[in-house]
């Protein structure tokens, strides 16, 4: 995987990934929850685990495909 070097810190780049990947869970749970307050989801709390998570992994097969 790597990691970023960071004025003499090295910080894993699975965090940086994982920090981008709630940001943008976090901006699109605001979408998603129009869903739950019509009903179409029963387990949120499940969801947005399963869309965070793949998520996280499009962004990691992203980071890799391109800078590995």
């Amino acid at each position: 995987m790597g990691e970023f070097n960071i004025y003499g810190v090295y910080v894993p780049s699975l965090l940086v990934l994982a920090i981008l990947s709630y940001a943008l869970l976090r901006i699109s749970m605001k979408f998603l929850d129009k869903l739950i307050k019509k009903g179409w989801i029963m387990a949120p709390s499940f969801f947005y685990l399963c869309i965070y998570v793949l998520i996280l992994t499009l962004m990691q097969w992203g980071y890799v495909s391109c800078f590995a």
